[in-house]
């Protein structure tokens, strides 16, 4: 087992990490830029390294920076999180050059499933079903409008080194390819270092599906099931939850069966996550696969009784998977997870600031996942997440009740946050019934205005 951990990461992950590691006996390392001075997860770890200036590039993704941390600790391994370098085939590299842990998939297998044409291509030849789309990347604009004809408009046009729906475009006839191919392209390039697409068929009203899934290094690869993330905006998750109400147990076994063979098949290691969108008629197609723990975790592992954290520091150790999970998966109950970003609730715009006032609610069924606190700063130069709010019911109409209840009595001053769209949202009608689709945020909004006008 290993002896100390880096954390290469900031906020509530970073401290998610740091709880795992205490729990595992495992000193910690903290790293955190000079506007993360204060911070919790530098003062709960058990050593903490300024690493350089508040912006990302000088310090929490300075590679050499993170390293140099890491090898003056004398740690074994490095937990990155997600995002940062979470998903940075070249830092996992690095980390095995120095003989540093790294605690996540191999190299390799990052950089397949990172490029997501690539990864598109793995999936269908293991049977896995895909969106009808381009075989690879498209070389240039002719050649999209070639694929785009023979898919079918409307078409989505992708980065492939991408994510967050930048360098993503919907094209509805061929009028708009042109423009909008440029505009993906040089997004993607700006944003990625990276400008190649490719483009598949867009779904209309799709729901976002994803399945948790644990690999360790003997070729065993389970599936903790099921996440429905389909309330987002702008592709950014607002609301999770799990179960999806549109899943059953037979063809949650069936999906999770063929991903565990797939994923064995081409040597997967630790927490991942593999994306779906699911059609109008209940069709699953396979869209992109996440090689780090993800944000909304916490969902599986309300409903599961699954450490996800602990877990893949046990498989980054070299643990076979019947000893990490020690007993078969049971599903229990209805998790649901609330994003709760420092932002305006209408406007969307970031809201940094000091937090005058901080009193995240409890009771039975009530977890929150922060680094929040009273005269704690948000600062503007990272991710605007204040906290994660999750509740477990016995059923989907417990969880809405009590997440409305616990919604309720989270106070938080000083900045705006979205709680008041949160609180909306799950007194909806179409949301409580299960009528909820990616597109559910624009027409909510959108109804919520006439409403106001009227």
């Amino acid at each position: 087992m290993f002896k100390k951990i880096l954390v290469a990461n900031r906020g509530e992950i970073a401290l998610r990490v740091i709880c795992a590691c205490k729990e595992l006996d495992i000193r910690t390392v903290a790293i955190y830029s000079e506007a993360d001075r204060h911070s919790l997860h530098a003062r709960f770890a058990d050593e903490a390294i300024c690493i350089g200036p508040p912006q990302l590039a000088q310090s929490y993704l300075n590679i050499p920076c993170v390293i140099s941390a890491a090898e003056i600790a004398n740690v074994d391994a490095i937990h990155p999180g997600y995002g940062l370098l979470a998903e940075n085939a070249n830092f996992a590299e690095v980390c095995e050059a120095c003989h540093i842990k790294f605690i996540g998939p191999p190299p390799e297998v990052t950089r397949l499933m990172g490029e997501k044409e690539k990864a598109r291509a793995a999936m269908k030849k293991a049977g896995v079903p895909i969106l009808p789309g381009s075989e690879g990347v498209i070389a240039a604009e002719g050649e999209a409008m070639e694929w785009a004809r023979q898919v079918g408009f409307p078409v989505i046009i992708k980065a492939s080194a991408g994510g967050g729906g930048r360098g993503m475009r919907i094209v509805r006839n061929e009028e708009e390819l042109p423009g909008l191919f440029k505009a993906a392209s040089s997004e993607a390039a700006a944003s990625f270092g990276n400008g190649d697409l490719y483009l598949e068929k867009y779904v209309e009203r799709p729901r976002h599906i994803e399945f948790q899934v644990l690999g360790d290094a003997y070729g065993s690869v389970v599936s903790l099931g099921e996440r429905e993330c389909s309330i987002q905006r702008r592709h950014q998750k607002l609301l999770e939850e799990s179960p999806s109400t549109q899943m059953t147990p037979e063809s949650r076994a069936q999906i999770g069966e063929v991903l565990c063979k797939t994923l064995s098949g081409i040597g997967y290691v630790n927490a991942g996550t593999v994306e779906f969108l699911m059609d109008e008629d209940g069709r699953l197609h396979f869209i992109e696969m996440n090689t780090r723990i993800q944000v909304e975790h916490p969902v599986t592992e309300m409903v599961t009784d699954v450490d996800l954290v602990k877990s893949q520091i046990l498989l980054a150790a070299g643990e076979r998977m019947k000893t990490v999970l020690q007993g078969p998966i049971v599903h229990r109950g209805h998790a649901i997870e609330c994003r709760i970003n420092a932002e305006h609730p209408e406007k969307f715009t970031p809201s940094a600031g000091k937090i005058t006032a901080f009193h995240p609610p409890g009771g039975t069924g009530v977890r929150i996942d922060t680094a929040a606190y009273a005269e704690g700063v948000i600062p503007p130069y990272y991710d605007s997440l204040i906290a994660k709010l999750i509740v477990r019911g016995r059923d989907r109409n417990e969880a809405v009740s009590r997440m409305s209840r616990a919604l309720e009595m989270f106070i938080v001053e000083g900045v705006y946050t979205s709680i008041p769209l949160h609180r909306k949202i799950l007194a909806d009608p179409d949301f409580r019934a299960g009528r909820i689709n990616t597109n559910f945020i624009e027409r909510f909004l959108n109804t919520s205005k006439k409403e106001s006008a009227t």
